[in-house]
C-alpha cells in the first residue's frame, strides 16, 4: 500500500529556469542559450547542488572565462530572478493528497545555499511533512544514498512510497531502491497516474 508521496521541487512544484535571468539580460534568446551551454552549463550548477560552495565554483568559472566574470557572478547573485511561479495545479494537488491522509515529502537536487533564498516564497513547501535537499547532504539524485537519507530520516518504507520527478533518470533511481516512480508531465496527468497507482496498490 502506498502511504507516502515524494515530490521533486524544480519543474514539479516550482518553476526554475536560468533563461528567465539571462534572456532579458542579453536581449537575445540565442545568446542566452549559448552562454548557458558554453559558459555556465547545467553540470556546473549541479556542483553546488552536490554541496560544493558557490564561492568555489564561481571562482573556478571566472578563472576559466575571465571576460565573462560579470555574467558568471550574476548566476548566483541574482538566483531569485531565475525563479518562475509555482507549477500550475501542484499546490492544490499536494494539499488534496495530504488531506486524504497521505504523507507528502520532498526530495530535491538543490543547493543548500540557494534553497533558503526561496523557501518561504512558495506556500507549497509549507505543506510538506519533511524534505531532503541534496546540497545539504552532499549527494545528488539518482544516487541511491540520497533516497535512503529521506527514507531513514523520516522512518519511511520504500515500498510504501512513490516518487515524482520530471527526470526519468531520477525516478529510475528511486525504483532501484524500491520506491515507486512516476515521471512528471503536468498536474492533470500526475493526478491520473497517482490515482491509477494508488487504486491498484
Amino acid at each position: 500500500m502506498i502511504n507516502n508521496i515524494i515530490f521533486d521541487f524544480g519543474a514539479v512544484l516550482v518553476d526554475w529556469n536560468p533563461h528567465y535571468l539571462y534572456v532579458p539580460y542579453f536581449g537575445d534568446a540565442d545568446k542566452a542559450e549559448w552562454f548557458l551551454t558554453e559558459i555556465c552549463p547545467y553540470d556546473w550548477n549541479a556542483q553546488c547542488d552536490a554541496g560544493r560552495p558557490i564561492k568555489d565554483i564561481t571562482a573556478e568559472r571566472v578563472a576559466l572565462f575571465p571576460d565573462w566574470e560579470k555574467e558568471i557572478r550574476m548566476y548566483f547573485d541574482r538566483w531569485v530572478d531565475m525563479m518562475g511561479g509555482p507549477i500550475p495545479g501542484m499546490e492544490a494537488l499536494v494539499r488534496e493528497y495530504k488531506q486524504r491522509g497521505y504523507g507528502v515529502w520532498g526530495l530535491t537536487n538543490w543547493s543548500g545555499e540557494t534553497f533558503p533564498l526561496v523557501r518561504h516564497n512558495y506556500p507549497v513547501f509549507d505543506l510538506l511533512d519533511g524534505y531532503v535537499v541534496s546540497g545539504v547532504e552532499k549527494l545528488l539524485k539518482p544516487d541511491a544514498r540520497l533516497y535512503r537519507v529521506l527514507l531513514d530520516r523520516y522512518g519511511l518504507k520504500a515500498e510504501e512510497c512513490v516518487f515524482i520527478d520530471d527526470n526519468p533518470a531520477n525516478t529510475a533511481g528511486a525504483e532501484a531502491v524500491g520506491i515507486h516512480g512516476i515521471v512528471f508531465h503536468d498536474a492533470a496527468q500526475l493526478r491520473k497516474d497517482l490515482d491509477c497507482l494508488l487504486l491498484g496498490a
